[in-house]
């Protein structure tokens, strides 16, 4: 494809375009009206005056290059929002509001730019070159804030190192050695500086096992005789033989893989009561419901990939599963196989030093679903640590309501990661705007010498510390438990219930500071 064709595919406009008029013309992609929350996502960006064609003077001063390029970004940001992320956009907040969004967002503006930069003429040079390096820095602080793990040589990594070996001998090509960091296990250093864009793992999709490979095996006659069986099933229980195979070619794989898996599914009593009034509680009881006992040693170690032949399956992918899970990843995206190469590659959406440990991203998920089905809790602010709110069916049928905030569901978090500081409780405006309309409509007359404004965010605070308060009580004390003496999973569902007491807490914090600049 030419540079031209490029640019073309990216709704940018043309280097002729631009010369006519000494403008250089930039657009992002429109919103798709496929989008679920397009909606939303449309109402959002014409409230705040956003644009998807952006104009640059030709030359223009760094400056003013700049300015352009903020506005680029915040409109990007709007397109890439996730649910969660939409619901806690507040009215002035620009971004960034995920590591996520923010890597999406801006490496959607770095292609623009590349793709310009392939034909570009001598007198938009400059410009394009400050857009392109401005965005690289960018891409660059958003892992700025990582935190910084210790390796230790106290790790015996002959499998580790013997899998490598096997999976290069096979056709797999790595940037990446694994290291076993204080308190975080085995994870994968980057041996070399990585900029974005590099390959840091690539997989051919011969060594990906999946369904397929179930063809070959020897269980493949009885599969076929068991009706209704689904094919992840069929996956695990090969799995779970075939790890004890010692004529296996996936033997090296398997030998890396612990004996079992320390996740939520595996929880004691003691861990289950610690937890219990959480929403980790009633989300390990869900799964378990659905989760054989024996299956439970192999699912975290489970990949979904789509496969040169188009299809999405479960896989088991040698070597990446090394790489941890990590808020703010190196490497997002890695679903897909490759056509041109027939491999899976993880490329990096942001730099990672040589020494660094690689983080992959496990996908948008709460904390409760991390200790449910991997075991650890992500470290530093999880965006995605939400308490959805399960507001009356009489209330959440109000239509006044509903027309308030665009939104049906409704959900909090920690307080900390809202950056409107002006009102405590700004963090969720849907929220708020629901429970306004809902108490408008009551049209109870407030005392004398009370404003009806005044009236009504005082009725709301106390609705929000009435849902919240029992919340609290019903998480109990987590000083019942000796930390230092109990077991992994009871240490880890308390870490887990602490999330949950903090969240809350900021909230009823909030409420208390609300209520004092009303007084």
């Amino acid at each position: 494809m030419t540079g031209k064709e490029a640019a073309k595919d990216m709704d940018v406009a043309s280097e002729d375009e631009m010369g006519r008029d000494g403008m250089l013309t930039l657009c992002l992609p429109l919103l798709s009206e496929q989008d679920p929350l397009f909606h939303k996502k449309k109402k959002l960006s014409d409230a705040r005056g956003l644009s998807f064609k952006f104009r640059i003077k030709v030359p223009s001063s760094r400056e003013e290059v700049l300015q352009v390029l903020n506005q680029i970004v915040w409109t990007a940001r709007i397109v890439h929002l996730n649910e969660v992320e939409l619901y806690f956009a507040e009215d002035d907040n620009v971004g960034p509001f995920s590591p996520r969004n923010e890597l999406e967002s801006l490496h959607e503006v770095l292609q623009i730019v590349k793709s310009l930069l392939l034909n570009a003429k001598a007198q938009s040079i400059e410009v394009l070159q400050i857009l392109f390096n401005q965005t690289c820095g960018m891409i660059n602080g958003v892992g700025a804030q990582n935190i910084v793990e210790r390796i230790t040589d106290q790790f015996d990594a002959t499998a580790e190192e013997s899998l490598l070996k096997w999976g290069q001998s096979h056709g797999a090509a790595t940037k990446l050695r694994i290291a076993y960091f204080e308190g975080a296990g085995r994870g994968a250093v980057a041996t070399e500086n990585l900029s974005i864009g590099d390959t840091a793992l690539e997989i051919p999709e011969s060594l990906i096992i999946s369904e397929d490979v179930l063809c070959e095996s020897d269980m493949n006659g009885v599969f076929r005789e068991l009706e209704g069986i689904s094919a992840d099933t069929m996956l695990l229980l090969w799995s779970m033989r075939e790890r004890y195979n010692s004529e296996s070619r996936f033997r090296f794989y398997f030998e890396t893989l612990p004996e079992e898996f320390h996740t939520g599914l595996s929880f004691g009593i003691d861990a289950l009561t610690a937890v219990e009034g959480t929403l980790l509680f009633e989300e390990l009881m869900q799964a378990k419901e659905h989760l054989r006992q024996q299956y439970d040693e192999l699912c975290p170690a489970f990949m979904k990939v789509v496969l040169s032949d188009g299809k999405l399956k479960t896989c088991l992918i040698p070597i990446a599963g090394f790489l941890n899970h990590s808020i703010c990843p190196h490497i997002i995206h890695y679903g897909r196989v490759d056509l041109s190469t027939k491999s899976l590659k993880f490329q990096l959406s942001r730099p990672c030093k040589r020494g660094e440990q690689c983080y992959l991203s496990y996908g948008n998920f709460p904390g409760s679903h991390f200790v449910t089905f991997y075991g650890f809790l992500p470290k530093g602010d999880n965006p995605y640590d939400v308490i959805p709110l399960d507001i009356d069916a009489p209330l959440a049928e109000d239509i006044s309501a509903q027309s308030a905030s665009g939104w049906t569901t409704h959900m909090v978090r920690g307080t900390w990661l809202s950056k409107n500081k002006e009102h405590p409780l700004n963090g969720f405006p849907p929220l708020l705007s629901h429970l306004r309309a809902i108490i408008e409509d009551a049209e109870n007359q407030p005392p004398p010498g009370i404003s009806r404004k005044d009236e009504i965010e005082r009725a709301l605070i106390e609705t929000i510390i009435s849902i919240f308060n029992p919340m609290m009580e019903s998480l109990g004390n987590s000083d019942d438990f000796d930390r230092e003496k109990s077991s992994w999973d009871v240490k880890l569902a308390l870490n887990y219930k602490d999330l949950q007491k903090r969240i809350i807490s900021s909230i009823l914090a909030s409420c208390d500071i609300a209520l004092q600049m009303l007084s």
